[in-house]
């Protein structure tokens, strides 16, 4: 039977926006704001890399379709940049567009994908989309590599067919350590599993690097990179796949056809110029980022991140009988909006997830201050 009106049972099992439920009070709030719930900068992108800087004139052509691989001078930057051969290489709409990509190739109806928790929100519904199962396994706190592949042998089954990885991480600003790397990567060779490395702040670390988990295991490995997080371009929506084969991308090339077709040339063009001379600016960008992130744990008597944006904080003490929810009201009538932690994990219910670089240095110390005293009240 026809079902018209209805919506189809995948999307309406889905949740509504993290901050539906609020929306009207954030819409609400008069005074100073101190939106430290969405994860972006403040910062312009890199002098000669905005939109505004490219031209018709210089760059024919730059308003009709890129190839849908890519447009050949980011192409090029980036295969000259990772060492690959092009065919290994898709850009992509962001790292968003990537990923549901890559839920669309590697997984087929029903099948399950190992999400390491907490995890960037918007993951499990792209799982949930392409009619895959994602299972959550909580890793906060856990160091262990023995300890977190026990986890997973206990959460793997016959339909799993990759594992989500995010490092540095939204929301923790934890950097795996390269045995937890390994531990992750042996278990998917074990239990033939793709892995999805989701690695849109692999320029975002404090100290030391980050290990790199397509360097660890190369013949599973999907790595996801973003312009939107290193190089303050979120809003251009541009991203690249690197596959660990050219006969696995020709897959996933297929999904982003029939997604987009191809990402905005546009902003291939300003992706490509920020990767020859972005450097500088991502320093100063990191700088600033790891001074905001160590100030603002500081302040709130936190471990200092690792890396990212962002710093996941356990509010449960203060909590009421009204729940996270009547915590984040309370936040956002002093103008604080946070992410609820449950957005990052179902076993989070009792965290919020706050952004140091999503607004001036300023207002992000003023924001973590009103939140200092929501926590000691």
């Amino acid at each position: 039977m026809p079902r018209y009106p209805s919506a189809s049972q995948t999307v309406q099992g889905m949740p509504s926006g993290v901050f539906s439920k609020v929306a009207h009070r954030i819409a609400a709030i008069t005074g100073e704001r101190y939106p430290l719930h969405v994860g972006d900068t403040w910062l312009q992108p890199a002098s000669g890399c905005h939109l505004s800087d490219f031209s018709e004139a210089d760059h024919p052509g730059m308003h009709t379709y890129a190839p849908p691989r890519g447009e050949p001078t980011l192409m090029d930057t980036i295969t000259g940049l990772r060492g690959v051969q092009a065919e290994r290489v898709i850009v992509c709409s962001g790292a968003t567009g990537g990923l549901g990509a890559l839920a669309c190739a590697t997984v087929s109806p029903g099948e399950e994908v190992l999400v390491l928790a907490p995890f960037w929100p918007l993951i499990r519904g792209i799982v949930t989309l392409h009619h895959g199962v994602p299972v959550e396994v909580p890793t906060l706190g856990i160091d262990d590599p023995a300890e977190l592949v026990a986890l997973l042998k206990e959460r793997v089954t016959e339909r799993t067919a990759a594992i989500y990885v995010n490092t540095p991480n939204n929301p923790t600003g934890r950097v795996y350590s390269e045995a937890m790397m390994e531990a992750i990567a042996g278990f998917a060779r074990a239990h033939g599993l793709w892995i999805w490395s989701d690695d849109v702040y692999e320029g975002i670390v404090f100290e030391g690097g980050a290990p790199s988990m397509g360097a660890v295991a190369p013949e599973r490995t999907f790595s996801v990179y973003s312009f939107s997080k290193t190089y303050g371009m979120a809003g251009n929506r541009c991203g690249y796949i690197l596959g660990p084969s050219a006969e696995m991308m020709s897959s996933v090339r297929k999904a982003t056809v029939h997604h987009y077709y191809s990402a905005c040339t546009g902003s291939q063009l300003a992706a490509a110029a920020v990767l020859k001379g972005g450097s500088s600016w991502l320093e100063t960008a990191v700088n600033h980022y790891r001074q905001a992130g160590y100030s603002a744990a500081d302040t709130l008597g936190l471990e200092r991140p690792q890396g990212g944006t962002f710093l996941f904080i356990d509010v449960s003490a203060v909590l009421d009988e009204r729940g996270l929810q009547g915590f984040m009201i309370d936040c956002i009538d002093r103008g604080l909006i946070l992410a609820p932690g449950d957005s990052c994990g179902s076993d989070y219910g009792s965290f919020v997830r706050l952004c140091f670089t999503s607004a001036a240095p300023d207002v992000v110390a003023r924001g973590v201050d009103v939140l200092a005293g929501l926590l000691k009240a």
